[in-house]
């Protein structure tokens, strides 16, 4: 029995090591992915519709390299600056204009892009002989289009031969919206029977998606049908072949999910599609839906930008569910529910942290009491126990029982300490996730230092106090038998105070804030008990 605290101590520490190898993953270097020459879109073959390797489409004889001469259209409107190119009528830029980048809060975040470095593009084409693709240099109106005051839309259209007729592919920008229209339209003599619509990804990790032991953010695609829910489809097991989801579906969408955003091709019709995921050449990924043309039409929306769920809800059905939780979702999901509703009230999301805290502490108040209580009796029958020790020290067995019959007098339940923190441990390792995975939290300032509580302190404040909290902790609890376990109990502030340095700040707040409650209630707790043995005295 004299070894709770150690199995508690235990269990614990293997949390916190399992969120300690996370975040290092998610704070050192990502690896560079090799450099890409081109805008990707040339070197890709369209799809087909068929589940083998797809090849080359026949009449894409107008294909060219990427390069600066391309004709490129940028569009701004107030959430999105979009660059159209040329070459295949790729959406090749993609810039937020109310999200900062990441590390340089000077510039706005770009998430399709092709640089060298990494490849981000969303692309489509019309399958058939002669029909024009995203291999295909389409014919544009090169310049900058510009959302104006009192506009609600904005519309840029390419148009490429096919046969002996035409296609216009045709751009719809929103104002208030990351959502984009993308539309075919087959002109004169030209026939075509399906469309595709395909996001066109590097396996790159960004903005430390990477992580251990299942708990990771994950990127990479994800279907979503009402027959097949939610699928996600690792990189991997496309690269080898293994990549198991719903390719057939009357309803549904396709996206490509990473860490705070995402880009989901959503059909509108309620028509047979085709979901595909493909390996395109050397670290280059394919997510795309083939649709049916219908009178020489056919659209999709491109929802493209932040993981807002509340938003997502109303897009389009299971849309939230991009926002990966890790194993802990059942528990995330009720915790950021109850966060962003303390949002809506209070206006910033450190003090909705506290208050969602102190929520957290009034929900496990009856467990509380009774564990400081039982460690309360603890620290009252500590000297009687150091008795027992030294009368049966040769007698293991002995001493067992005599510790036992001691607990069953004083009713003692020796491991009453453990249920309460061991309750709090998935909600801990869930508010992590909620803190680390949610775009809410990117760049979401407390006060003063405290700038974005999805990251470190950058001056190690609450990281210190947090620790000192610990430490006021440990004094109140009852000191062990065994000095080996004394010892261990008194290092433990020290080595988590080093481990939550590199935590996200406001999951620092969020244990500070709950150490400061528990110090209140595990001290009035203890006077109370030791008033009333003395008393009894």
């Amino acid at each position: 029995m004299d070894n709770r605290r150690l199995i508690l101590l235990l269990v614990f520490s293997f949390s916190i090591l399992m969120l300690w190898d996370a975040w290092q993953k998610h704070t050192m270097p990502k690896p560079q992915v090799a450099t890409v020459t081109n805008s990707g879109s040339a070197a890709v073959p369209a799809p087909t519709l068929s589940d083998a390797t797809p090849a080359v489409v026949p009449g894409a004889t107008m294909a060219a390299s990427a390069s600066t001469d391309v004709p490129r259209t940028v569009i701004r409107t107030d959430l999105l600056t979009a660059e159209i190119s040329a070459q295949g009528g790729d959406l090749s830029r993609l810039e937020l204009n109310k999200h900062l980048a990441t590390g340089d809060t000077s510039k706005n975040f770009v998430l399709f892009e092709s640089d060298g470095t990494h490849v981000y593009l969303g692309q489509g084409g019309l399958i058939g002989e002669g029909l024009p693709n995203h291999k295909t240099l389409w014919r544009l109106i090169p310049g900058s289009v510009e959302l104006k005051e009192g506009q609600d839309s904005v519309q840029v259209s390419l148009e490429a031969p096919a046969g002996e007729g035409s296609v216009v592919k045709t751009y719809t920008f929103h104002r208030g919206s990351y959502l984009i229209d993308v539309a075919y339209e087959i002109r004169g003599n030209a026939r075509a029977d399906h469309a595709y619509f395909q996001t066109l990804r590097d396996g790159k990790l960004i903005e430390g998606a990477g992580g251990a032991m299942g708990v990771s953010t994950f990127t990479g695609p994800a279907v979503y049908t009402e027959e097949g829910k939610f699928q996600k489809v690792a990189f991997e097991d496309i690269a080898k072949g293994k990549h198991k989801h719903v390719t057939k579906a009357k309803d549904g969408w396709i996206a490509m999910v990473q860490h705070y955003f995402v880009s989901a091709w959503l059909p509108q019709e309620s028509s047979e599609r085709e979901f595909y995921t493909r390996k395109l050449g050397d670290d280059l990924y394919a997510a795309g839906v083939i649709l049916p043309v219908a009178d020489g039409k056919v659209q999709a929306r491109l929802y493209a930008g932040p993981q807002e769920q509340a938003k997502l809800k109303q897009i389009a059905p299971g849309l939230e569910l991009v926002v990966d939780y890790g194993w802990l979702t059942v528990i995330a999901s009720p915790i950021f529910w109850m966060l962003e509703l303390l949002h809506k009230v209070i206006g910033n999301w450190g003090w909705s942290i506290i208050a969602l805290t102190v929520l957290i502490k009034l929900a496990f108040f009856p467990l509380s009491a009774a564990s400081y209580k039982s460690m309360a009796k603890m620290k009252v029958v500590t000297p009687k126990l150091m008795r027992l020790k030294e009368l049966y020290a040769d007698d293991r067995a002995r001493l067992n029982q005599e510790m036992m019959d001691l607990y069953k007098k004083e009713k003692i339940n020796p491991l009453g300490g453990c249920l309460p923190i061991l309750i709090q441990i998935p909600v801990f390792i869930a508010l992590y996730w909620v803190l680390l995975g949610v775009v809410e939290m990117r760049n979401a300032p407390w006060l003063g230092w405290i700038v974005d509580l999805s990251t470190k302190d950058p001056y190690y404040v609450l990281p210190l106090i947090m620790g000192a909290t610990m430490l006021i902790q440990t004094r109140l609890n009852p000191t062990p038998p065994d000095p080996m376990q004394a010892k261990v109990m008194m290092i433990m502030p020290v080595v988590f105070t080093g481990m939550f340095l590199f935590f996200p700040s406001g999951l620092v707040l969020y244990w500070i804030v709950n150490n400061v409650l528990s110090i209140a209630q595990q001290w009035q707790i203890t006077r109370m008990i030791e008033g009333g043995e003395k008393k009894a005295a």
